[in-house]
């Protein structure tokens, strides 16, 4: 991948799953939040996140997000860059990696697979699997990402975890 800005689109499966429902709230609590609050929420999410969201619709959300040097170095995909997840990245075989991870807040689990479009664009499809009430839940997501340039504007990355050795 390139450093740079990169448009991410994510589009949530299971719309009756709890991912799917918050997703529709989200989309609602938006479109009715006065504009210096919703200005406020996205300045939070630029500076912790290193994203901005672009569009929010009922099957998802679409973000740019700013992709540095080292995360590109250190092979770092976007996700991995969000919640208290840990990640098992398996070995790349040619323009596919299969991963694992598993998060804490809130808790799930899952696989996804992604497919790199040569420095510039990729697709990832994830399967999750997290407990809502007590009741086993999955949730599909699929993301698209394209390389938008090289210059981020004022969107600065988010922080890097400390290289694990």
């Amino acid at each position: 991948m390139r450093p740079g800005l990169w448009e991410i689109d994510n589009k949530v499966g299971a719309k009756d799953s709890q991912m799917g429902r918050q997703m529709a709230q989200l989309q609602k609590q938006l479109a009715a939040m006065p504009p210096e609050q919703r200005k406020m929420m996205e300045d939070m999410m630029a500076r912790h996140a290193g994203a901005a969201m672009s569009g929010v619709s009922a099957d998802g959300v679409k973000v740019t997000m700013c992709m540095s040097r080292d995360m590109v170095e250190r092979n770092e995909l976007p996700m991995q860059q969000t919640g208290n997840c840990t990640h098992q990245r398996l070995p790349q075989v040619g323009d596919t990696i299969q991963m694992r991870f598993t998060c804490t807040e809130p808790p799930a689990s899952g696989e996804g697979t992604v497919h790199l479009d040569g420095d510039r664009a990729y697709t990832m499809d994830l399967r999750m699997t997290s407990s809502v009430k007590g009741k086993p839940e999955t949730t599909t997501m699929h993301s698209a990402g394209r390389w938008l340039g090289a210059d981020c504007g004022n969107l600065k990355p988010p922080p890097l975890p400390p290289r694990k050795n």
